[in-house]
C-alpha cells in the first residue's frame, strides 16, 4: 500500500478481470471506490461508483483541480479509521478506461473525492497521512490492530 503503483501498458483480459473483481469487492465491502493497490496489485487502476454505475479509471492523470472542501472520509483499508481531509471539489482528469479509450474528463463533488482518495492510493498515500503527527501518535494503537488484523487475514487480496 506504500508503494507507487505502475501504469498500465495496455488493457487487456487480465485487467478488465481484475476490474470486474475490483467492483464486486467494492460493493461486498460498502465501498464507493477502490484502488488496485488495496487488493495487492501494484498497477494504476482504480474504481468509483458513488450509485451511478463503476467507472474505471486506468493511469490517471490531473490536469486540474478547482475549489477545496474539507470532509471526512473513512478507507476499506482501514476500518474504524475516519480523517478530515482537504480535497479539491472539481477536477479535469486524462485517463483511459478498460476499452484502452484515453477521456478527459471533469468530475465534481463526491465523485472528485472518490476519485482523489484512489489516486493517493496510487501513490502510496493514506488518509492517515494527512493527520499531524500528534493525532497520528493519538490513532498509533488502533493503526497497529489494524495491521496486526491485516497481516493476519490478508483482506486485500479477498478475491
Amino acid at each position: 500500500m506504500r508503494r507507487r503503483s505502475y501504469p498500465v501498458k495496455s488493457v487487456g483480459p487480465q485487467e478488465r478481470e481484475l476490474i470486474r473483481s475490483m467492483i464486486e469487492a467494492m460493493h461486498r465491502n460498502k465501498g464507493v471506490g477502490l484502488a488496485a493497490p488495496q487488493v495487492g496489485i501494484n498497477q494504476q487502476i482504480l474504481i468509483a461508483d458513488i450509485g451511478q454505475g463503476p467507472l474505471a479509471i486506468i493511469n490517471p492523470e490531473i490536469l486540474r483541480k478547482d475549489g477545496s472542501e474539507t470532509l471526512e472520509e473513512g478507507c476499506l483499508s482501514l476500518p474504524g479509521i475516519s480523517v478530515n481531509v482537504k480535497r479539491a471539489q472539481r477536477i479535469l482528469l486524462r485517463y483511459f478506461n478498460e476499452n484502452n479509450e484515453v477521456l478527459e474528463a471533469e468530475y465534481s463533488d463526491l465523485l472528485a473525492r472518490v476519485i482523489l482518495h484512489e489516486i493517493d492510493h496510487l501513490k502510496g498515500k493514506l488518509i492517515v497521512d494527512y493527520l499531524s503527527l500528534s493525532q497520528r501518535l493519538k490513532m498509533r494503537a488502533k493503526l497497529k490492530a489494524i495491521h496486526r488484523t491485516q497481516d493476519n487475514d490478508h483482506p486485500q487480496r479477498k478475491f
